[in-house]
């Protein structure tokens, strides 16, 4: 059973999609007496269960939900206003081992990653939310700028911006059209340049570079790893 995909989209949607910011700061400020921590939690269960889509999986289901509510209860508790960083880090590293494991112990596969549609919408949905919040969250150490907006921008323009540069540069390598991704990268430093010039401001030059540089690798990686196991067979 091929499962280690539906847990990873189960996770995506359940932290990065359906997951409301209110919930986040509910979470962050009363800890474990948050009612949306607990229905957090059972939601990953949940979604992993529909996912899989097999009824004997409900066992596993509890133990994601579990496990989430662990990881999840270790970051609040021991996370503050300085660590907040760090700790999404370590939290996400912790998740994802977890299902990892779970998958292992529930398939005990021979091999990493399944060769069929459900890897590549794994890594479609991880190049949307997932990433931006990411990105968002390494870069913002360094970011003069507060909000969802800058100097007037679109609302949440940046976000969507890189969603569908990441979905660009992803179909680019997993086509063998690299030249594809100096054209994007082109493009998008004729469109920056403007705002670079006129802000004078070397912060703001490195820290689009950053997010820029951020999000280009990740999509080649996701499109790599694409590359890498897409003729995978998942032995039993």
């Amino acid at each position: 059973m091929m499962v280690l995909p539906q847990l990873l989209i189960a996770h995506f949607i359940g932290d990065f999609f359906v997951q409301p910011t209110s919930w986040v700061r509910a979470k962050e400020e009363r800890k474990l007496t948050a009612w949306q921590l607990y229905v957090h939690s059972v939601l990953h269960g949940g979604l992993a269960w529909l996912l899989v889509f097999e009824i004997g999986f409900w066992k596993w289901a509890i133990v994601v939900a579990v496990v989430h509510f662990l990881i999840d209860a270790l970051k609040l508790l021991f996370q503050n206003e300085n660590s907040k960083r760090s700790w999404f880090f370590i939290d996400q590293l912790l998740h994802l081992i977890s299902l990892y494991l779970i998958w292992l112990w529930y398939s005990e596969p021979v091999l990493v990653f399944p060769a069929n549609g459900w890897l590549v919408i794994t890594l479609l949905l991880f190049l949307t939310n997932p990433c931006s919040f990411t990105i968002k969250t390494f870069i913002n150490k360094w970011g003069p700028f507060t909000g969802d907006t800058i100097d007037g921008s679109l609302q949440s323009a940046g976000k969507y911006i890189g969603i569908f540069e990441r979905l660009f540069v992803f179909a680019f390598v997993v086509t063998g059209n690299w030249q594809g991704i100096a054209f994007l990268i082109t493009a998008k430093s004729v469109f920056r340049f403007g705002d670079l010039k006129e802000a004078k401001d070397r912060k703001l030059t490195e820290y689009i570079l950053i997010g820029t540089l951020a999000s280009f690798g990740l999509a080649m990686l996701a499109g790599s790893i694409y590359l890498r196991f897409k003729k995978v067979i998942i032995t039993e």
